[in-house]
């Protein structure tokens, strides 16, 4: 008889070990297990450890090979789709993942299992040598008959979680494992009551009920089944009321799943407001319509700030809802999520589930299983909204779709934009990319052909684009104006005032100073960890590190030299803040960054305040630049528009001009004009000077050209090999060896592959968390044949213990390349 394998990806896989590994399915568990079902399983050799997996396929077992059994089955229902472990397939060729990461990323948290770890305590004679906490663990452990976490020994004996007492008795022989896996989250509950049997015959066979019993009773025979709470309420009795009925088998008591909706997202029902769209919208929705008709693909809608985007792909949602079929909307940030929302749950109400990273681990789980169920219609989030469980999918809109949080820094690093195109594909559906300012290699794909495109060239309705000027910073140094902020801001932001105007002032740097050095040594005070200089933060007096979160208390004692002559330069919102303070002491002023807005409630309860005119200077960095609607907003301020302009990525000046169109885009949006004022050191600079005149095409044909000449995307692919590790030499040396096998690998087998390689060499930052960074760039194409050879070249390199403390990290085309 034949014995078919049920084909496992297991999770904490090192990459060059990712394979579906066979497991037997125990007769108890036949009828189980399915494709998409999580197990538990043993794995390592000799351990068997206990660790979860996932079923992707079922296989024939090889004749005479012995193989272990699956443990147990985690699921109850149906979590993961055969969609889910196509996509999962899918991440692991394209981003060099493992199968198991390409399946969690697709999970919320609060649906993901983790493995727990407890110890059970063995009595043996004679005790080895033990020191003294050593001991006093083993004793205390021996008072207990079941296991005990880590945690609860250590909390109960007052060690620290990070001591290591419990390895060591392991280690001797004392300590037995028990490996379980455990939901992050549980089901949110209320409980709820029903009759056992019939009202009558409670009433004949229970001729003592009380008048209070009788009234629940009564009321559960009307309803069927009510809440604890709700019946107290409606009849005025006490839960132990209930309880005794429960004790006396009249009634029954039990759970019934709810969701938690996040908070900010109730509203009342729907609103439709019929869209009235202009000669061009309508132009652009027909077009796109037609694309949608015929099966799909890809589609940019590239248009003006304030030309009226949203309304041409409302107008499509509500055709393609209108069909029967579901719809995903991404926005790249928090901050845009609050008005895309109110727009959205306004307009459709309850048929809205959203997706983003401040929701709690409970409201991400109980969004998702809405989604799943069936209960919602639309999607809308940042990044991970992209895996909204729909099966009838057909529309995904990417908003600012040329924006880098789209781009996963963690594994699997995606780009949303491929898994948006691999999940439309499926079911032919439309994938619509919007944007004032496109990515050039959207825009490139467009005037190719491989996208539709779609353009959107004046603003809606009596609304036009606003007046820009620039202010050169040296000028206004020569004058001897040394704030932040120039004097022609100044002028305008008191006009404003006085006209009972708002302003919006993006200074994409948080914190106070954002440099600090010795005058006498010359000395950058540094974070000790990474390769950064500190940032002072007034709120708490301290220097902090942006990037591993390091601080240590403000000084102006220089660390190296010891002299008390550190000097603090540059400025981020926190000292604008305080010179808006100074100048405009009666101006309203919201600061709008990380520091400030701790909470997804917090932030938009302040877009609310900013949007009712609680405050009339809404100061902040990029999350401040995109995407937000004021009509009462006239004025926007740049005060220094050269942070990005020089950094060393070939997207520095496309991004500078994405930021600097963007927020000037965000005046004049109602009915009075709107003004720009950019501040900044090189007012002749091209970029500068385009995005004044908000003219991407003539942005679009200059970068490209150098693109083009520099030979960077769209005419090739990025992909960059990072070597981290806590040894500088060990790293360097593993990215000179994978260097050397590249070439090996390219001449011996893979001659057709062509390549430019630059490196290895350090990133600008080439320490962070105590950790050496050391990158080689290869300009490619990137197509099955490159990625075969790059896995083959990962692996090799994983299976060398020479390089065992080195991690390899692989990014096809990153974000950033600082």
């Amino acid at each position: 008889m034949k014995q078919f394998l049920a084909c496992v990806a297991v999770e904490n896989v090192a990459y060059h070990f990712d394979i579906l590994y066979g497991y037997t399915v125990p007769e108890e568990l036949n009828g189980l297990i399915c494709e998409g079902t999580r197990v538990l399983v043993p794995f390592g050799k000799g351990k068997n450890v206990k660790r979860q997996g996932v079923v992707f396929s079922f296989e024939e077992a090889e004749s005479g090979k012995s193989y272990k059994s699956i443990l147990s089955v985690l699921d109850d229902t149906e979590i993961i789709t055969k969609e889910m472990i196509d996509i999962a397939s899918f991440l692991k060729e394209r981003t060099f993942c493992t199968y198991f990461e390409g399946i969690k990323v697709q999970i919320p948290s609060g649906l993901n299992f983790k493995t727990s770890v407890k110890y059970f305590a063995l009595y043996r004679e004679p005790v080895p040598m033990l020191s003294d906490d050593e001991r006093q663990v083993y004793e205390y452990m021996l008072s207990f008959d079941g296991f005990l976490s880590k945690k609860e020994v250590y909390t109960a004996l007052g060690y620290s979680a990070d001591c290591d007492i419990i390895e060591r008795l392991a280690a001797k022989k004392l300590l037995t494992k028990d490996y379980n896996a455990v939901r992050n989250s549980k089901d949110a509950t209320v409980r709820s009551v029903r009759l056992t049997y019939d009202a009558e015959e409670i009433y004949v066979s229970n001729p003592k009920l009380t008048p209070k019993q009788k009234s629940v009773i009564g009321v559960l025979n009307d309803v069927g089944s009510a809440t604890v709470k709700e019946l107290c309420y409606f009849t005025g009795v006490t839960s132990s009321v209930v309880f005794n009925l429960e004790k006396k088998g009249i009634v029954e008591i039990f759970d019934v799943e709810i969701f938690r909706i996040p908070e900010s997202d109730i509203t009342d029902g729907k609103s439709k407001e019929k869209i009235i769209l202009t000669d061009k919208q309508r132009s652009a929705y027909d077009r796109i319509c037609s694309r949608y008709s015929t099966g799909g693909g890809v589609s940019l809608l590239y248009g003006i700030t304030g030309s009226g985007k949203t309304s041409v792909f409302i107008s499509l949602i509500d055709r393609v809802i209108s069909d029967g079929r579901q719809v995903i909307v991404m926005v790249p940030e928090i901050s845009l999520t609050p008005q895309m929302m109110a727009l959205f749950k306004g307009r459709y109400g309850s048929d809205v589930a959203i997706f983003h990273s401040a929701l709690s681990v409970g409201e991400r789980r109980d969004e998702y299983k809405r989604v799943k169920n069936g209960m919602v219609k639309i999607a809308i989030g940042t990044r991970s909204a992209v895996f909204a469980p729909f099966d009838n999918l057909g529309l995904i809109v990417i908003d600012e779709e040329q924006e880098h949080t789209y781009k996963s820094e963690a594994s699997p690093r995606y780009h949303t934009t491929d898994v948006a195109k691999f999940r439309a594909a499926n079911h032919k559906a439309l994938l619509l990319l919007s944007s004032a300012t496109p990515s050039l290699e959207s825009y490139s794909n467009a005037l190719r052909g491989s996208y539709s495109l779609n353009v959107l060239d004046e603003r809606y309705g009596d609304a036009v684009l606003p007046e820009v000027e620039i202010v050169d910073m040296k000028l206004e140094r020569q004058r001897g104006n040394m704030y932040s902020v120039s004097s022609r801001l100044l002028e305008l932001m008191e006009n404003n005032l006085k006209n009972g105007k708002q302003t919006i002032l993006l200074i994409n740097r948080r914190g106070y100073n954002t440099f600090a050095a010795c005058d006498s040594c010359s000395t950058v005070v540094t974070c000790p960890y990474c390769s950064i200089s500190m940032t002072y933060h007034s709120a708490n007096g301290r220097l902090m590190c942006h990037y591993c979160g390091y601080s240590m208390p403000f000084t102006k004692v220089c660390p190296e030299c010891g002299k008390d002559n550190v000097r603090y330069a540059g400025f981020g919102t926190q000292r604008i803040e305080e010179e808006l303070s100074e100048l405009l002491p009666d101006a309203r002023v919201l600061r709008m960054d990380t520091d400030s807005a701790g909470t997804r409630l917090s932030f938009e309860q302040r877009l609310s305040d900013f949007g009712s005119g609680k405050y009339d200077i809404m100061l902040g960095t990029q999350m401040v630049a995109k995407g937000l609607n004021f009509e009462n907003v006239t004025l926007v301020g740049v005060i220094n528009a050269d942070q990005q302009l020089n950094n060393d990525d070939f997207r520095s000046q496309e991004r500078t001009f994405d930021l600097l169109t963007q927020v000037v885009g965000r005046a004049g949006r109602g009915k009075s004009k709107g003004f720009a004022l950019i501040q900044t050191a090189a007012p002749q600079n091209h970029v500068i000077r385009m995005a004044q005149r908000q003219d991407y095409p003539d942005f679009f044909n200059t970068e490209i050209s150098i693109r083009k000449a520099m030979v960077y995307p769209p005419y090739c692919d990025i992909c960059s090999v990072m070597f981290v590790s806590s040894d500088e030499v060990k790293s360097l040396n593993c990215a000179k060896a994978f260097l050397e096998a590249l070439k090996k690998i390219i001449s011996e087998k893979y001659n057709d592959v062509k390549i430019i390689v630059l490196g290895p060499m350090p990133p600008r930052i080439s320490k962070i968390s105590n950790k050496f960074r050391y990158r080689i760039i290869i300009k490619c194409k990137n197509n099955r044949r490159f990625r075969e050879m790059m896995k083959e070249l990962i692996i090799a390199f994983g299976k060398n213990s020479l390089y065992s403390s080195v991690s390899v990290v692989t990014d096809i085309n990153p974000e950033n390349l600082c």
